[in-house]
């Protein structure tokens, strides 16, 4: 595997100190795009998303450049802007989000139901808020051409409720695009809230997929999917912000992984990435 379509919303980052704010720039899918080829610096890394033609739009497609990720194929909408999210950190490290995105130009995302595009990648990177943003007719259309295509397919549901129109859909969408994905990148508190079960019913239903990947647990460490590894995971010995805990996990484990390395180590590195992540505020932290 050689080209990585990370497919999502790209959006304008205020993190709050206090009663000061910093400006950056990040998205679910963009921090695992960046993480991703700093893991697997050889591999082809691109971006898609659709921005607008403004100074916060060019801050962004400036950004995922400067972070070694491809930036051709975004899409520029006269009409659009960039979403806003703003994040305020506990003294636990634990975050909560306030978020200005319901006009972001990511959701014009495939309008047009023509996905050729993505036919020049060997596999694509969705999240479940790739698809949460999207019209349902046009998350209907994508996977469509999913079932179609012989690309491979890289899901994390990352379920955010309030970005859904209904609870069906999202658990319709989520539960097809689990059955499509090639590799499967689960966390265990989003599957439990998205499908009310508990920890050890996520954990035998994907158990029960024989799908490639990893459910993301926290400190506890990852449980191996498709693969039995006996493994223990050290936790982090300090946690200051946990903003892209599981988006750092992914991009570590999918660049040890695809590099041809074992899951044994792709699981490791992914996890030692995250615990490294969450002692830095923000989603991206020095290289």
């Amino acid at each position: 595997m050689k080209r990585i379509a990370c497919i999502g919303e790209a959006m304008i980052e205020l993190s709050m100190f206090g009663e000061k704010a910093q400006l950056g720039v990040a998205g679910d899918t963009l921090n695992t795009a960046i993480y991703l080829h700093r893991t697997a610096p050889g591999l082809s890394v691109e971006y898609i998303t659709c921005l607008g033609v403004d100074p916060f739009s060019d801050r962004i497609s400036d950004f995922i450049t400067d972070h070694g990720v491809g930036n051709e194929n975004i899409q520029r909408i006269a009409a659009g802007s960039p979403g806003l999210y703003a994040i305020s950190t506990s003294q636990e490290g634990e975050r909560s989000f306030t978020y200005w995105r319901n006009a972001s130009a990511a959701r014009q995302l495939f309008a047009d139901g023509n996905f050729s595009l993505l036919e020049t990648y060997d596999a694509v990177y969705l999240s479940g808020i790739s698809v949460a943003i999207l019209p349902h007719a046009v998350r209907l259309s994508l996977l469509a051409w999913l079932n179609r295509s012989p690309i491979r397919l890289i899901f994390d549901s990352n379920y955010r409720q309030q970005l859904w129109d209904s609870l069906k859909h999202a658990q319709e969408v989520t539960s097809a695009l689990w059955a499509r994905a090639d590799i499967a990148l689960p966390s265990i508190d989003d599957e439990m809230h998205l499908f009310a079960e508990t920890e050890d019913q996520v954990a035998s239903r994907f158990v029960a997929m024989a799908k490639s990947g990893a459910l993301k647990r926290g400190v506890r460490g990852p449980l191996s999917l498709g693969v039995e590894v006996c493994a223990s995971y050290q936790p982090a010995p300090k946690v200051v912000d946990t903003t892209a805990a599981g988006d750092s996990f992914n991009g570590g484990y999918l660049g040890t992984l695809l590099s041809g390395k074992s899951q044994a180590q792709a699981l490791k590195t992914g996890h030692d990435l995250a615990a490294q992540v969450v002692q830095y505020r923000g989603a991206i932290i020095p290289k």
